[in-house]
């Protein structure tokens, strides 16, 4: 972007700029987070900026950014505090280091021509900051506050995010300040732990002794949902807090009021039965969908998975082609359908996992055929070292081996 013009989006209708921009830099008591607006004068961020100056609020009292008194930035600067001044000290950060850092950005921005030197005196900034009560470091303060509003300008020239940008990371990230994560299932492949004898004490030891990846999610199975109810969820999470938890309810009847359940006790997928009605199933994964959780169709026992499919309204997330235990001894493992679903339906976003007799020999090919998830339950579960039984999967492939960090905060 050149110095003297703003690339508007496309598509966007003509009428006063109206630009938005957010940044978190630092870290600490010092941290900074800067929600700003630009816009023109004679446009809502113009009314905004004046009606700012006009109606001041005890505690959140607005005030023009200056660089030093008597020489404020341009375009000019309205910062508003996000946290309630108190006292003296408080105003202090405000008036000092806050004030100085947001109008030397918005300065140097305009030498860089990150804003266009011509729209200097046509424009205005709005500037929401935060600073911490306990804040105490007056250098760091201006430096978080300068970088993050300095980010934050360069954002909404931009028009960050981009929606690419956005779809791709939104699964990814975390944020810092939640507390823990909301899984998503955005890198697959993974292996889900069926969790199906019905004894908490039992599953609680069986999670206890799984190595760390992202790559383990767990699947609190029917028999331990039928004896505990799906609070046995809640309690799961309680050792698991990060980890993704499927709610194998395999319903048949009624699935908005059973996703229902399963969400206010944490689950971030439910399990529905293939064998379920079409209505049924649009009603479940159309529920799971408004909640934010997956919807996960089980194929055990259906005899034509792509007619299924095809009569659905509303596309599951996942798709389960299940065996079942008492069809182990069978010969064939079914894993061509992988495929043949994925022909079948080329432009749906559909993870396909595979159950039924899952041990490592015939995992890697299930991997290879293009499963996205494994799900094992006895061969892990049962085992004498849980711990070594999952590595036998998690080694598997290059992809299996590679952990995942959804951990990270990005930042750009």
């Amino acid at each position: 972007m050149s110095g003297t013009e703003v690339k508007k989006p496309e598509n966007r209708a003509s009428g006063p700029t109206y630009l938005i921009g957010e940044s978190l830099v630092g870290e600490g008591n010092e941290v900074a987070h800067v929600d700003l607006l630009i816009g023109d004068k004679a446009g809502p961020v113009g009314q905004a900026f004046a009606t700012g100056m006009a109606n001041l609020s005890a505690g959140h009292t607005p005030l023009l950014a200056v660089i030093r008194p008597n020489l404020p930035p341009k375009p000019h600067t309205l910062i508003v505090p996000k946290v309630t001044i108190k006292n003296m000290a408080d105003t202090g950060k405000i008036f000092g280091p806050a004030q100085a850092a947001v109008a030397k950005a918005v300065a140097d921005a305009t030498e860089e021509g990150i804003i266009p030197a011509a729209k200097i005196d046509d424009w205005v900034i709005i500037a929401s900051v935060f600073i911490h009560p306990q804040a105490a470091n007056y250098r760091k303060i201006y430096q978080y506050n300068y970088g993050a509003t300095k980010m934050a300008l360069q954002r909404a020239l931009k028009n960050y995010p981009s929606l690419e940008k956005l779809i791709y990371d939104k699964d990814r990230a975390k944020h810092p300040i939640m507390g823990f994560k909301v899984p998503r299932l955005w890198r697959p492949p993974y292996l889900q732990i069926a969790l199906d004898a019905p004894s908490l004490e039992g599953a609680k030891k069986v999670i206890e002794q799984l190595p760390g990846s992202d790559r383990i999610i767990l699947e609190v199975g029917t028999p331990l949902i039928k004896r505990y109810g799906t609070r046995v969820i809640n309690e799961i999470r309680e050792i698991a807090k990060d980890k993704f938890i499927i709610a194998d309810l395999k319903t048949l009847d009624v699935g908005k009021v059973e996703v229902d359940t399963a969400y206010e006790d944490t689950a971030d997928a439910v399990v529905a039965a293939g064998l379920a009605s079409p209505e049924t199933l649009d009603a479940t994964v159309h529920e799971a969908r408004r909640l934010g959780i997956y919807a996960v169709i089980d194929m055990l026992n259906v005899d034509d998975i792509l007619t299924k499919l095809k009569s659905l309204q509303e596309f599951p997330d996942v798709v389960i082609l299940h065996r079942g235990i008492d069809q182990e001894s069978g010969q064939t493992s079914g894993l061509e359908r992988i495929k043949l679903i994925r022909k079948t339906f080329p432009n749906k976003k559909l993870l396909i996992a595979v159950a039924g007799g899952i041990v490592p020999e015939t995992a890697k090919e299930a991997l290879e055929q293009g499963a996205d998830i494994l799900i094992v339950g006895r061969y892990v579960t049962q085992s004498r070292d849980v711990e070594r039984a999952v590595r036998d999967f998690l080694e598997l492939t290059p992809a299996m081996r590679e952990d995942i960090d959804l951990y990270r905060v990005h930042t750009e």
